[in-house]
């Protein structure tokens, strides 16, 4: 059994060595081996896009998380939500990636730019509002904390109302990420079948 294994690796070395000894054989004895040209000075050759067919299966899942996110968020499941967004997310990050020269190259239409400069104005709306509903609950949970001693009543109100501004602030963070994918699926609507 052991001299099978070790037959089986000098044949396995040999396999490998061969190629690379026919190589150093076809050059003329004292000559160093031939290197590859350098590299032509300019502008690096565009890569070819990444991007196929599997990509409009992407693409339809994101949007589809997207749509569905959405409609979770409507219907008050906030963790939902926030989940199929982050995946969504995710999705277009890769199509970002993969077919980003496709997507650099396709003029939006004035229509399209239109829906874009909309959808990020009302996630800027949205994280500002969420921003300051963070800032007023983080403003209430300190002052509860100052008069929890002399007004537990008082205190307990406002740590319920700093509560509901979290969340409220939460659903205002998913709507603007839900906005801003919209513009990613809008972008990279050409995928679509």
């Amino acid at each position: 059994m052991y001299v099978s294994r070790l037959l089986k690796v000098v044949l396995l070395i040999a396999a490998l060595a061969i190629p690379a000894l026919a190589q150093t054989q076809t050059q003329p004895p004292g000559q160093a081996p031939a290197q590859a040209p350098a590299p032509a000075s300019g502008p690096a050759p565009a890569h070819p896009s990444k991007c196929g067919p599997d990509h409009a299966i992407l693409y339809k899942r994101a949007a589809g998380l997207l749509d569905t996110a959405e409609k979770k968020l409507n219907a008050r499941y906030t963790a939902e939500a926030k989940a199929l967004a982050k995946e969504a997310n995710s999705l277009f990050t890769i199509l970002q990636k993969e077919c980003g020269p496709e997507q650099r190259q396709r003029l939006l239409t004035p229509k399209e730019e239109q829906q874009e400069a909309i959808n990020q104005k009302l996630s800027a709306d949205e994280r500002n509002a969420a921003d300051r509903l963070m800032k007023s609950a983080e403003d209430k949970e300190k002052k509860s904390a100052q008069i929890e001693a002399g007004q537990p009543e008082q205190s307990a109100k406002l740590q319920r109302e700093a509560k509901e501004e979290y969340e409220q602030a939460h659903k205002r963070y998913i709507k603007a990420q839900i906005y801003a994918l919209r513009n990613q699926q809008m972008i990279f609507r050409f995928l679509a079948p």
